[in-house]
């Protein structure tokens, strides 16, 4: 079976993404991916038919990929997770916005020793794929990157563990 492009980079991010549960086997990561590509499954046909919708599927996978992860932090107890979405609202990935995010999630992590917090859509949000990709755009999308991590380790005690996860 050839793998697309897509696919492998789907896979390869399935795989880092769940390291913790699959050991880093593809093997298992297939089947995570499979099972989150199956669940949108009529997205992946009408994605087959319209390239163009391939946007719409990524995003859709992502945010799937996102929900099973913070099931799967969910139940662990002593680990804590939160969940940062830079698209929500129109002006969430402004800089006013983002660090009252990234604040609510960082106090409610506060009390974890070992905690994740991911960040899903803020290149899209700062970079529309409907737009073009000017250099004020990227350099927007550089700095927010640059503020989110700054502003995590800033707010992060040293002895906590946390991972700073970005889709």
């Amino acid at each position: 079976m050839k793998r697309t492009r897509d696919d492998l980079r789907r896979l390869h991010f399935i795989n880092e993404l769940f390291a913790s549960v699959t050991g880093r086997d593809l093997y298992l990561a297939e089947q995570i991916k499979t099972a989150i590509t199956f669940s949108l499954g009529e997205l992946e046909a009408q994605t087959a038919e319209h390239p163009e919708f391939a946007a719409t599927f990524d995003t859709a996978f992502n945010t799937a990929a996102a929900r099973l992860l913070a099931k799967l932090f969910g139940e662990l107890p002593k680990h804590g997770f939160f969940h940062w979405d830079a698209a929500a609202t129109p002006h969430a990935a402004t800089p006013l916005f983002t660090r009252a995010g990234i604040m609510t999630g960082l106090k409610q992590l506060a009390p974890y020793r070992e905690s994740t917090l991911l960040v899903t859509n803020l290149r899209p949000a700062l970079l529309p794929p409907a737009k073009r990709a000017t250099p004020r755009r990227e350099r927007d999308y550089t700095e927010a990157l640059a503020f989110i991590r700054e502003l995590t380790a800033a707010r992060t005690a040293r002895t906590a563990n946390l991972q700073l996860l970005f889709i």
